[in-house]
């Protein structure tokens, strides 16, 4: 069993149809549960999946984008130990705010696999994860 966490483009090609990456996802969903695999994200990707429909004032389908991560996944939260992680990987500046806050959930939170499709954060180093990779290249 691994613990691998889900950078919130990851959920967004999951709930909302992406020609390019939402079979991929599903795919690798069902790959995880077939090996016991456990799902982490933070609290921030809970946020970013509620923009869009809360921006289209939809208020069943955030009820339904919330209820789905929920239960799918342990979603953890920027604490003290998160904040941590978020001041060592800050020391970076070309990282952004939100993207290093992923990363610190991540890391407080000790996860084998982080995966993502932002381009700017494949391959980085971040103790508490041991890789970082894109969609296309997960594997399991």
């Amino acid at each position: 069993m691994s613990r691998i966490f889900w950078d919130t483009n990851l959920f967004i090609y999951l709930l909302e149809p992406n020609p390019q990456f939402s079979v991929m996802t599903k795919e690798l969903r069902i790959k995880m549960l077939r090996r016991g695999d456990q799902l982490l994200t933070s609290t921030i990707t809970l946020g970013e999946v509620l923009i869009k429909p809360m921006q289209a004032g939809d208020a069943e389908r955030c009820r339904k984008y919330e209820r789905a991560i929920l239960s799918a996944a342990a979603v953890v939260p920027f604490d003290v130990k998160a904040a941590r992680h978020y001041a060592s990987i800050k020391t970076s500046r070309s990282i952004q705010a939100p993207d290093a806050v992923q990363l610190a959930c991540a890391a407080s939170a000790g996860v084998d696999l982080f995966i993502t499709n932002d381009n700017r954060l494949q391959n980085r180093h971040v103790s508490g994860i041991q890789f970082i990779v894109p969609l296309n290249r997960v594997p399991i």
